[in-house]
């Protein structure tokens, strides 16, 4: 799995809902988008991103990483 174009892809799922006048709105409708259309590894390899300083060469936008931070449990695929 391709940190840098996860990151990547994330970032452009934030731009999409930064626009969104309700702040708490756009940190939902982030962690959503990636919840329902992400498969699992992809998830997992999001959450190593933001956990390990230096994974990346992109680095994860502000609004991401708090809509990740905030909605972790929810992202957080369950173990099979």
């Amino acid at each position: 799995m391709d940190k840098d174009n996860l990151v990547d892809m994330a970032n452009r799922i934030g731009d999409f809902f930064e626009s969104m006048p309700d702040h708490e709105e756009a940190l939902s409708g982030i962690a959503d988008h990636i919840r329902r259309f992400w498969e699992p590894r992809m998830r997992r390899a999001l959450l190593v991103a933001l956990d390990t300083p230096g994974a990346t060469q992109v680095e994860m936008s502000a609004i991401v990483r708090e809509a990740v931070l905030k909605h972790r449990d929810e992202l957080t695929p369950v173990a099979a």
